[in-house]
């Protein structure tokens, strides 16, 4: 699914859930799942890690042509910024990648200075 998303897309959150503090991530890539249950940790397919993911409201339909729930799921890739940090994300993000500390249900996220740039060039302009 894409991963860019739209507040239509995540209308029926109910919940973020962390695998690991976000606080401690510069920028998170988040992408949309199909996935067979509206709560608990969604099966994970890619290469990295999830560090979080979406629960939804128990009023969430599911897509009608394939009967699965649409949820956030939020990863690392193993060349992100955290793992490699003078890596291919020294300065810049992916483009699906955005601040954790702007998630919340319901909530796309958002670019910010720290995300795309890093936590050390968010502290010199602090």
């Amino acid at each position: 699914m894409s991963s860019l998303l739209q507040a239509s897309d995540i209308t029926h959150e109910d919940k973020v859930v962390w695998l690991e503090d976000p606080a401690e991530l510069d920028y998170v890539r988040q992408a949309l799942d199909k996935t067979p249950r509206r709560r608990g940790k969604p099966r994970y397919c890619r290469d990295g890690r999830m560090v979080g993911f979406a629960e939804l409201c128990d009023t969430a339909e599911a897509d009608p042509d394939s009967g699965l729930q649409k949820r956030r799921v939020f990863y690392l890739l193993p060349h992100d910024r955290d793992a490699e940090p003078d890596g291919l994300y020294r300065a810049g993000a992916p483009g699906e990648a955005v601040d954790p500390r702007t998630i919340e249900p319901r909530r796309v996220g958002m670019k910010t200075e720290r995300s795309q740039q890093g936590s050390a060039a968010a502290r010199t302009t602090a």
